[in-house]
């Protein structure tokens, strides 16, 4: 059985690097969010850096690059939600 995975959400500013790779395998990397409470390949914790996929691409293995591209297209691909405010509330 697989349970579903938790997430810490990481906060970067504009511009700031956002893909979170796992420092103590080297396989593992997630876009503005860490896994919790741990790596889920080899348990490590608070061992997350932020790097741009540009400088991932410099040092990473393929798999890494590979799984980068995939967090950034997770992302662009959630929906942006609602403010909330509805057009038949009146205004004050």
């Amino acid at each position: 059985m697989s349970r579903e995975q938790a997430f810490w959400p990481v906060e970067c500013g504009e511009g700031e690097p956002d893909l979170l790779v796992c420092m103590s395998c080297l396989s593992e990397v997630f876009r503005r969010k860490v896994p919790m409470p741990e790596c889920p390949t080899c348990h490590g914790v608070s061992t997350y850096e932020a790097f741009t996929l540009n400088s991932i691409r410099d040092w990473g293995t393929e798999d890494l690059i590979a799984r980068a591209l995939r967090a950034e297209a997770e992302v662009e691909q959630m929906p942006v939600p609602s403010a909330g405010i509805s057009a038949s509330e009146p205004a004050e």
